[in-house]
């Protein structure tokens, strides 16, 4: 597996080798330097995934360094250490390019975070999606079915040009190496990518972390932030999952796009922004438009042009390319050198249904390989890690899917606290679907929910629910 490097620029022995513990302790290769100048030698003699800096140094600052590596390599995430009477420093230094600064003293869990985030858009912009499919590709988007050559063309068509593109498919068809295939072939492939997964965060936090804060403006808002839209300045933002925003967040995200400018929380500034923005969704905003939970304005403005992935299961003329290709990419990482599939258990996985898409395939392929004896996968390696499901099942159901999601992105690092996201997904939909039921009577939903009315207000308030009148004709007002 490729190593993941980290330069770590501190001048402090004892604190760089503290840090340096920390971060080999997660895996990572640390190399060290005391300087600005050295620092800057690393990175031109040695692959370098992330540097970490403090902003004061001997002779040149960090501040002097992130401009440095900024117009060198502005690709490259640069995370600042900064002490608080130097924080208005590294907030704008992150205006310059940095990706993120913390300040003195900070907990390590707030250190590993912030670098698991610069990292996954380290990954995200320097690995390369191959169209296509190529066997010594990490990441590819594999199959020639005509289906797939449209999808082909259709990057082809859009990324150099600067219009927003709107990406749909369901879960697992591989939205975001569309968003990824773009960007690297657009003209501002040089400049950042920055990916956010709307789903993933908090609703109340969203909006800071979109369009950054100021000290102040909310509980626990102790320092200025910048958002992830002031990051991607003069280059791309992806929006994944934008079917999951709030009906606030959705206004304000359609102004910053109407005004080409943003004012983060608590202020007055306003802010021009020049970012292409990408955005995904598995939802069927058509839908959600109709039933007044998505905006229709907003829709227009991200829809420049859209690509429509299929599912799986309209391209199984795919399915064993994406087999072999899958083999090869976890073969290496398990040590087999040349694994191999049955032809019987691959008729067994052309027959699936597939509701989990590529993404299911590849998990499937991955557990099957783990089992096989000899590396040559057998139909009682496919079905063990089908879980036993009919050949032509209707997959596994939607909260075991979710549930299946949300652990896969925590193992590529893109989550944390899976748990909590779960149970806050949950109680939104049960609680939605709760006062909808009861027609708006938010005392006979808390009935059947067994909690009390205050309880009921809050969740509704908290997930933007607004209880709606069901007509006297709807099953929800038959006793």
């Amino acid at each position: 597996m490729t190593t993941t490097t980290i330069l770590l620029v501190e001048d402090d022995a004892r604190i760089a080798g503290e840090l340096q513990r920390v971060l080999e302790a997660e895996g990572w290769t640390v190399t060290r330097a005391a300087s600005a100048e050295a620092g800057l030698a690393k990175v031109a003699e040695e692959k370098c995934d992330l540097v970490l800096t403090d902003v004061r140094l001997p002779g040149a600052s960090g501040t002097e360094l992130l401009k440095r590596l900024h117009a060198e390599r502005p690709r490259l995430p640069v995370i600042l250490m900064t002490a608080h009477g130097t924080a208005e420093t590294a907030i704008e230094a992150t205006k310059l390019g940095a990706y993120d600064y913390l300040l003195k003293p900070f907990e390590i869990p707030d250190l590993l975070a912030a670098a698991k985030k610069a990292l996954t858009n380290s990954r995200l912009m320097f690995a390369p999606v191959m169209l296509g499919g190529a066997s010594a590709a990490r990441e590819a988007m594999v199959g020639r079915s005509r289906a797939m050559q449209e999808i082909y063309k259709e990057i082809g068509r859009v990324a150099a040009k600067p219009v927003t593109v709107l990406i749909r498919g369901e879960t697992g068809t591989g939205k975001e190496l569309v968003a990824r295939a773009i960007y690297q072939h657009s003209d501002r492939a040089d400049r950042p990518f920055i990916a956010v997964n709307c789903a993933a965060i908090p609703e109340t936090l969203l909006e800071s972390e979109l369009f950054g804060h100021e000290r102040g403006s909310f509980t626990g808002a102790e320092a200025r932030r910048i958002g992830r839209f002031e990051q991607a300045n003069g280059g791309t933002i992806f929006l994944d999952e934008i079917g999951d925003l709030s009906a606030n967040t959705q206004a304000k995200l359609l102004r910053v796009l109407q005004e080409k400018s943003l004012q983060r929380l608590g202020g007055r500034e306003t802010i021009p922004i020049d970012a292409r923005v990408l955005a995904a969704t598995h939802h069927d905003l058509d839908r959600a438009i109709h039933e007044q939970q998505f905006r229709p304005d907003l829709f227009y403005r991200l829809s420049g042009v859209v690509i429509a992935l299929p599912p799986l299961r309209e391209r199984r003329d795919d399915i064993p390319a994406l087999v072999q290709y899958f083999l090869r990419r976890h073969g290496k990482d398990l040590g087999a050198k040349h694994p191999s599939i049955h032809p019987k258990a691959l008729d067994l996985l052309r027959e699936h249904s597939w509701p989990g898409n590529i993404r299911e395939l590849e998990n499937v392929v991955r557990h099957a390989l783990l089992q096989a004896r000899g590396y040559c996968v057998a139909v009682a390696d496919i079905r063990k890690a089908l879980g036993g499901a009919p050949h032509r099942s209707p997959g596994i159901s939607p909260i075991a899917r979710h549930v299946a999601d949300l652990l896969a992105a925590a193992s590529r690092g893109e989550r944390e606290n899976v748990r909590a996201s779960l149970q806050e997904d949950a109680d939104r939909e049960l609680f939605a679907q709760a006062i909808t039921l009861a027609g708006g009577n938010q005392a006979k939903a808390a009935r059947w929910l067994g909690v009390s009315r205050i309880t009921m207000r809050e969740k509704l308030s908290h997930f933007g629910v607004r209880p709606r009148e069901v007509p006297p004709s709807s099953p929800a007002r038959r006793p």
